[in-house]
């Protein structure tokens, strides 16, 4: 059985992006999302969470961007001098050599992100991370024990397969160096992600067998997403994307996603896509499907 869970990061970001989320679930392949707690457009989220039942829906989170749920002064480590959080996983792996980055103040920001998605009424059906930061040395124990505690069952585990990568990549080699640099950050996080599939078994959280799209992220390909499905394996496949529209808040909110969102949508979408998903006898599922 080839099944496929087609996540779109970054619900809660803008009432644009959380629009074209949804459209890209209900007139295309996306069967799952993941919810930003402390996003601009949370409620709205929560809104587009609550009208599409079949919508798998996640917990996005995050220690980068925006003012921290559980406050700046709960998480001082966390914080930059306007009380927001900030730095990508460079940054916060520099922080972590250093000692500065205290892990039990990523743990209480970690908790209230869940509780706060709980408490507006969204059961999420797995964890993931802004930018990948639940990978990071010493996070993931912290998702996975936050995971087992409020009965979320499964994760995402971060870890790029090479051949679909490549794959994905498709016949253009348009915003090669751009696929270059995160292929680099792919190969990365696989060795990042260490012993995490074994971590999350033994705490008996599920995951998807095999996961792609960082090296594509913002350059994503028609061509590349019609490539990995006439090559997906068997078992479970997670292809993270980020569809959305360029609304004013978009625009000028510190993300380098702006109109590839758009091109993202129109790919997932498209006719041709949908079909081969058919043609190729895939099964789209979300995470709760994999879940115990």
């Amino acid at each position: 059985m080839k099944d496929l869970i087609v996540n779109a990061d970054d619900l809660g970001w803008t009432t644009g992006v959380n629009r074209g989320i949804a459209e890209s679930h209900r007139n295309g392949i996306v069967t799952s999302t993941s919810l930003l707690a402390n996003g601009e457009a949370f409620d709205d989220g929560v809104n587009v969470a609550r009208a599409l039942p079949g919508l798998g829906v996640g917990v996005h989170l995050n220690l980068s961007d925006g003012a921290p749920v559980c406050g700046a002064k709960a998480a001082p480590s966390l914080v930059d001098d306007a009380g927001k959080l900030s730095g990508g996983p460079e940054q916060l792996l520099l922080k972590m050599a250093r000692r500065k980055l205290k892990l039990a103040e990523v743990e209480r920001e970690w908790e209230a992100q869940i509780e706060k998605i709980r408490y507006a009424g969204v059961s999420p059906t797995h964890l993931d991370g802004h930018k990948h930061v639940h990978m990071l040395p010493g996070l993931f124990p912290i998702a996975v024990k936050l995971a087992r505690k409020h009965g979320i069952g499964a994760i995402r585990i971060s870890s790029e397969a090479s051949t679909l990568r490549s794959a994905l990549s498709g016949k253009s080699g348009k915003d090669s160096g751009v696929k270059w640099k995160q292929g680099i950050q792919a190969r990365g996080l696989k060795l990042l992600s260490g012993d995490a599939r074994k971590l999350a078994e033994q705490a008996g959280i599920e995951a998807a067998d095999f996961f792609c799209g960082i090296a594509q992220t913002g350059v994503l390909s028609r061509d590349g997403v019609l490539d990995l499905l006439q090559s997906l394996p068997e078992g479970t496949t997670e292809l993270m994307c980020h569809p959305g529209y360029v609304d004013e808040d978009l625009a000028r909110s510190a993300t380098r996603l702006q109109e590839s969102r758009a091109t993202e949508l129109a790919i997932l979408t498209d006719t041709a896509v949908r079909k081969s998903v058919a043609s190729h006898g895939i099964r789209l599922i979300n995470y709760s499907q994999i879940a115990n």
